[in-house]
């Protein structure tokens, strides 16, 4: 089994909701830490975790982050963190895969489905000062789900006339996975320059 870790610049969480009845909110979060581990040979036996620092929340309006970082939704004071753990369940083609993912947030877990998509692997180069110390293997996958925000604790609410609500209740994620090989980050070095931002 070998260990991919996340690249945290190159992997983020985007989610949207529904605004006012007639349009999306969409937001993302970034700097997500963890890995996965892989054996092609055993693709099912894959398992991969990770966290979120859920006070970096940003959907481009300031006001709106804000909110959504109070008690009303993600209540970051008391839960600084949204956490992951998942596994593949079934191989249904090629490069797509059935999963479930524990995904905790407000302190409330629950089991959610997925639906995995293999982007591919590549050999980048590691550049150090103009040089090359090497090749790093990457890895990406794509993962997608619904959740109601109402099982986590997200409650929060207001009408509109007519019976209509100002957020949905059903929200879409897109997790956008980025990592590279445990062994390769050693064999070249960059170890030491991801050893802060991996945090692995």
């Amino acid at each position: 089994m070998s260990t991919w870790i996340f690249e945290p610049g190159h992997t983020e969480a985007e989610f949207r909701a529904r605004h006012m009845m007639v349009t999306w909110v969409r937001g993302l979060f970034k700097d997500i830490h963890g890995h996965l581990e892989l054996d092609w040979d055993h693709c099912l036996d894959a398992r991969f975790e990770g966290e979120i620092d859920a006070a970096r929340i940003w959907t481009g309006e300031p006001d709106r982050d804000e909110h959504l970082r109070s008690a009303d939704f993600l209540d970051v004071e008391h839960h600084p963190r949204i956490t992951f753990s998942g596994r593949f369940t079934a191989r249904t083609a090629e490069t797509a895969f059935k999963g479930e993912v524990d995904l905790a947030i407000r302190g409330v877990t629950r089991t959610v489905p997925l639906d995995i998509h293999y982007i591919g692997e590549w050999k980048t180069p590691w550049w150090v000062e103009g040089e090359n110390q090497g090749e790093m293997r990457r890895i990406g996958f794509e993962a997608k789900t619904r959740i109601d925000r109402h099982d986590f604790g997200v409650s929060w609410q207001d009408e509109l006339p007519g019976g209509g609500v100002v957020v949905g209740n059903e929200i879409e994620l897109v997790l956008d996975a980025e990592a590279i090989l445990l062994d390769d980050l050693e064999r070249t070095g960059a170890i030491d320059y991801y050893r802060e931002r991996i945090r692995a």
